[in-house]
Order: C-alpha cells, then structure tokens, then sequence
C-alpha cells in the first residue's frame, strides 16, 4: 500500500518492483496535481484518489480500510519516491513469521551515511523520546516501509491525519501490548525532496506528542 502526492516521476517504477513480489498493490494518490493516479494504473495499482490532498496519514488510512474492505489481514507500506527498495518486502514477512510480531518496520539507521543530516537528527531525536514513552528501544520510529497486521491496526483509536501517524501508530501496538520487529532496510536517496513542512509538521508531531505523553 504506497501512499503518494505528486509522485509521476517514481510511482510507476515503484509500483512494478512491488508487483514482483506481491499480487495487489493499493496507491493512494492524495490530490496530485500531476499524473501519479494515471501512471500507478498503468504499472497495474489499484489506485484511490483523495480530490485534495489531506495528508499521509489520511493517505495511510483510506488504503488501510480499502485493504480490511478486501479481505486483506496484513498491508505492507512503502514510499513513492523510489526511497525504500521493493526486494526488501520478503524480508518484512519472514521477520513476522519468525518473530510473532504484528509490526515489523524499517531500520535505516545501521548504515545512515547516505541519509540526509536533517532527516537522521530529526529522526533519532524523534526515536529517543519514543522509546522513553515506550520503555524499549525504537531505532527508527520514523521509516514508513512497514508491515502491519491490519486486525490489531482496527481495534485501534488513531486520530492523526499527517507524518506523525508513523509515530502514533507504533506507539498505539506498543500500549495496546501487540509486538513490534525492527529489520534492516536499504535506503535510496537520490534527490526527491521530502514532502515533511519543517515547520508545519514539526509543530503536529509536537502537538500530538504532548497528548501522546499523557
């Protein structure tokens, strides 16, 4: 399930890698203004289409519910910008099998050379206060390559509507006593622009993060 906003130059390359390795794929297009929704069908998506954009984790949530309506039990999500690789998504199933886990997300911070210096501050000041909140370690609570058990993700309350629903909804298995696996990932950066308001959403993630600590 791969939730993107103006993403023509990548979605379609994203969503054949995908295809390799798993039958269905949801794109949910939050109101590009470019050609996203065309070129995610022609890759063979399955695509839903917000008429403006109302944010990642609205994003997250019409394909999560569009995924439960189908049938589906576990959503795996990525990027579309080409940052998270599509042969990783094996990896993501094993790690749950082994492991139990009902989350299993992304961990880019082993090898974090290539991440821009903004975006690996940010995240590790965002993961160290997580993982108080939560009394365990949490690498990387920010990477949005994830598989998720969509069954324990509807018995949740989640309110956010933006970037901070990575944060609330690994908080959200943690407290509700669901397991979580971290795994390691590759990350591509190349130079897509990230589509974080470094003012914006920083003020939402703080103001979620002052409920959440409650």
């Amino acid at each position: 399930m791969i939730p993107c906003h103006n993403e023509e130059r990548t979605i379609q390359a994203v969503v054949e890698a995908v295809k390799a390795h798993l039958d269905k794929v949801i794109v949910v297009d939050d109101g590009s203004k470019d050609c996203t929704a065309s070129r995610a069908k022609q890759a063979g998506a399955e695509v839903l289409s917000h008429q403006v954009s109302e944010g990642k984790g609205a994003a997250l949530l019409t394909g999560w519910r569009q995924a439960r309506q189908s049938g589906i039990n576990w959503a795996i999500n990525l990027d579309g910008d080409g940052q998270h690789s599509a042969d990783d998504i094996p990896a993501f199933f094993r790690a749950a099998e082994m492991t139990g886990a009902e989350l299993v997300i992304g961990n880019r911070m082993n090898a974090v050379e290539q991440m821009p210096w903004v975006r690996r501050t940010v995240n590790r000041w965002m993961s160290r206060r997580l993982s108080i909140a939560a009394g365990c370690n949490l690498p990387d609570s920010q990477c949005g390559f994830r598989l998720m058990n969509l069954e324990v993700w509807g018995t949740l309350s989640l309110a956010s509507r933006h970037f901070e629903i990575e944060s609330e909804v690994l908080l959200s298995f943690i407290r509700t006593g669901h397991a979580v696996e971290f795994i390691p990932i590759r990350s591509i950066y190349k130079d897509e622009q990230s589509k974080i308001h470094p003012v914006r959403d920083t003020l939402r993630w703080f103001r979620w993060w002052r409920k959440a600590r409650r």
